[in-house]
């Protein structure tokens, strides 16, 4: 004789919210929309302020727009004192792709030599160099201005990048040194034992393995020389040389009437690379703080 027995499933009651705890949720959800709303209010602004007329711009406090001009946008395309916008778009990314390489190129390596290394003084060298991440960047201004109008380099795109190749970048230098810290040493011993130096190891172990790394110091490296403008105000005075953020600030004119519309416009335009850029590489910009940030 067999006994049969059905087991029915389980039902999981969901715990009902109380009314307190409804006006809790509703409160915060509330809140966070305020604060969302104060944070998008700027880009609001601008978007708006693009398409409105000069007249409106400082006179009117709302940000929706009376009347909807396009000038703003055929002016900024048309450029500034005969040079094409084209000009300053490619004096923009010239500069950023030779930050790039520069900081991959020298960040690497000495990464490489404080992390993998060993040598007398390697931790007091490391040190020094987490230490000049306290140090302001406007106190330099002066004596490298200095430096580069003795070596007559001044009003080139030369002082804006010389830097990225000397490895001064201690933040990405940081980073990479976490990042290897991560690696297994064992592959440096192997590869040593096989006959490989300490350039074979760099170029054919530890380099494909710093691509996380790689990835992200370039989105931040790219990212901050395509919005740097007080480099280019002390180095650069020829406007056929001036970067987008430099070009920017030729707007506002302290002797006639500045174009606010025509800024606003030219702001837009010069945000289209960065946030294509972010949005290209969004995936590999949290793989690689994921992996490097947690490291050591």
């Amino acid at each position: 004789m067999t006994a049969t027995t059905a087991t029915e499933p389980r039902v999981i009651a969901r715990k009902k919210r109380t009314a307190g705890a409804r006006a809790k949720s509703v409160i915060w959800h509330l809140a966070l929309l305020a604060v969302l709303v104060v944070v998008l209010y700027p880009a609001f602004w601008v978007l708006t302020a693009a398409v409105k007329p000069n007249a409106d711009i400082l006179t009117s406090i709302s940000p929706i727009p009376t009347s909807i001009t396009w000038e703003h946008f055929a002016s900024a395309f048309d450029g500034m004192a005969g040079v094409p916008l084209w000009r300053f778009f490619w004096n923009s990314f010239v500069i950023a792709a030779l930050s790039v390489v520069g900081i991959l190129a020298s960040c690497s390596i000495t990464a490489y030599a404080l992390g993998r290394l060993e040598f007398p003084g390697r931790k007091a060298m490391f040190a020094v160099v987490i230490a000049t991440l306290l140090l302001p960047g406007q106190v330099m201004l002066i004596p490298q201005y200095l430096i580069f109008s003795e070596m007559d380099v001044v009003n080139t795109i030369f002082p804006l990048v010389i830097g990225k190749f000397l490895g001064l970048d201690a933040f990405f230098v940081f980073m990479y040194v976490q990042f290897l810290r991560g690696i297994p040493r064992e592959l440096d011993q192997a590869a040593t034992i096989d006959g490989a130096g300490h350039f074979r190891i760099f170029f054919s172990i530890m380099l494909p393995l710093l691509r996380p790394a790689i990835v992200t110091s370039s989105i931040f490296t790219f990212i901050w020389s395509w919005n740097d403008f007080m480099g280019p105000l002390i180095y650069l005075h020829e406007i056929e040389k001036f970067p987008l953020p430099r070009l920017l600030q030729s707007y506002n004119n302290t002797e006639a009437v500045s174009n606010y519309g025509g800024m606003m416009a030219m702001t837009l335009l010069s945000l289209v690379p960065v946030v294509l850029f972010f949005l290209v590489f969004q995936k590999f910009l949290i793989k690689g703080i994921a992996t490097s940030g947690v490291k050591g």
